[in-house]
Formats: C-alpha cells, sequence, structure tokens
C-alpha cells in the first residue's frame, strides 16, 4: 500500500476524468464546472493483503472507497468458514457495520488480487459534490448493483451440485468481467481453485475435481487466469442435466496457488 496513513500523500484527482461513467451523468456545461470541484484524494495498493480499515475509517460518512482501477477480493469470516466477494472498478467499499444486536463474530479482510487505485471519497467530498445529485445517484445505483450482486452469488451458493454451482458461478462473473470470443467466452480472473472455493463455497479439493469433471466434459477449459466457457450456459444447463449424478471420482486438476500476485497451477 502506498501508507498507512491515509493523509501522508495528499495527492488529488478530478474523479470526472477518473471515472467516465460518473462524467456522463452530467450535460457537457456541468460536467465543466463539476470537474473542477468534484476532486478526490487517491490511494494505491499493491498486490496482496490490504490494511484498508484506517482509509475506511477516514471516509466516515462519505460514500466510500471508490475503486478506480483493479480487483479486490473481499473476506468475510464466521466462524472457521470464509466467504468471498470480488469487488472491481466503479464499485464502492463502505467502513463494515456493526449493530449491537450483532451475536455471531464476524471479520472482513481485504486482498488486491492486482494492483489498485482507489478514490477516497470522503465527507468532504460529499459536501463538494452537493451542487450535482446525480453523482449522489449514481454512486448510489453502484451500491445497489453490488447488492444485488451478492444476492445473486447468496442463490448461487444454494444450488446442491458442485458443478452446477460452479458453472452458474463462473457465468455470473464472466457477465462482467469476461470477453465474447468464436466458441464461448474468455474469463480472464485470478481466480485460483482456492478462491473459487470461497466464492462458490466449496473446499478447494472438491472445486479441483469439479473443474476437472467439467474439462472432461467439454465445458469449461484453462486454468488460474486464463477460463474459456465453451458453448453457451443454457448449453452447459443441459449438459449438466443429462450427467449422471454418480460416477467415478475423475483426476483432479493441479491445484492454483498465489503468490507475489502471481498465479500459477
Amino acid at each position: 500500500m502506498s501508507s498507512g496513513d491515509p493523509g501522508a500523500f495528499a495527492v488529488y484527482a478530478y474523479l470526472l476524468d477518473a471515472d467516465d461513467e460518473l462524467a456522463e451523468e452530467l450535460d457537457l456545461r456541468e460536467r465543466f464546472t463539476a470537474r473542477q470541484h468534484v476532486t478526490a484524494r487517491l490511494l494505491h495498493a499493491d498486490t496482496g493483503e490490504c490494511a484498508l480499515r484506517p482509509w475506511l475509517d477516514v471516509v466516515g460518512h462519505g460514500p466510500g472507497l471508490l475503486l478506480l482501477d483493479g480487483l479486490i477480493a473481499v473476506d468475510t469470516r464466521v466462524a472457521n468458514r470464509t466467504i468471498t466477494e470480488l469487488v472491481g472498478s466503479g464499485d464502492l467499499l463502505q467502513p463494515p457495520s456493526r449493530h449491537v444486536d450483532d451475536l455471531i463474530e464476524r471479520a472482513e479482510s481485504w486482498r488486491a488480487l492486482c494492483p489498485c487505485r482507489f478514490a477516497m471519497l470522503d465527507g468532504e467530498f460529499a459536501e463538494r459534490m452537493l451542487p450535482w445529485p446525480s453523482i449522489a445517484r449514481a454512486l448510489l445505483r453502484r451500491t445497489e448493483r453490488r447488492a444485488e450482486d451478492l444476492g445473486a452469488l447468496r442463490a448461487i451458493s444454494c444450488e446442491p451440485r458442485l458443478e452446477v454451482r460452479l458453472v452458474l458461478l463462473l457465468w455470473h462473473l464472466a457477465a462482467r468481467w469476461g470477453r465474447v470470443e468464436p466458441g464461448g467466452i474468455h474469463l480472464t480472473l485470478p481466480l485460483t481453485h482456492r478462491l473459487l472455493g470461497q466464492l462458490a463455497a466449496a473446499e478447494r479439493p472438491s472445486i479441483s475435481h469439479a473443474l476437472s469433471r467439467l474439462c472432461d466434459a467439454g465445458l469449461v477449459t484453462g486454468a488460474a487466469s486464463d477460463w474459456h466457457l465453451l458453448g453457451s450456459l443454457e448449453q452447459h444447463q443441459r449438459a449438466l442435466k443429462r450427467e449422471p449424478r454418480h460416477r467415478a471420482p475423475a483426476r483432479a486438476l493441479p491445484s492454483a496457488h498465489a503468490g507475489n500476485g502471481a498465479v500459477q497451477l
């Protein structure tokens, strides 16, 4: 990270230059005026564990930390189980809320899966953007989008059959991060078997076996940060529906591990 102290380096940027979608919320005349006022402090994080708590504490009642570039894995741990959410460019990270009636203790942590750049949208930023409420509405929509994404992940995790759950997860991620290719979708995300397990609510060895079966069925190929979803989601669902539920264990794919930002099998 650039610094544990968010105030150590006060580097500011014009937010409308850094985020094209926010700029498009305003007409050209408004954009010219707002650009000079809607500024935000920039923060950087290197690949690896991120101590975002000091930055989130400074955000206070502001909109949050806006991820401008990069990919963050947000881990929530309850007891001995960890569930993970992927947060990408344009998403907002906000201070974890605590309720007085919470009986279950949970812990949050953050991992940068590649170098990341944030804009700190704190209370002072919120005051500066007051004359342009369309910016606030756009940021609220992004918060709602993230909540909807979490709802979809919860629904996917309820699918009892792991191969189906994994296919639904990969196609869900491909909707945002995938690229259409002649044979299907190319998904370039640093998805190790361990990370896929945290996203799909499964143990890493089970993920390795499930991926091997999907590979044998000609549905998914690749590994680590280079996945290919062959065909369409409908074809995958039909193929898995026909596949027998009980079969001999398939040869597991080599497990994926991440280290120093590189993903290796």
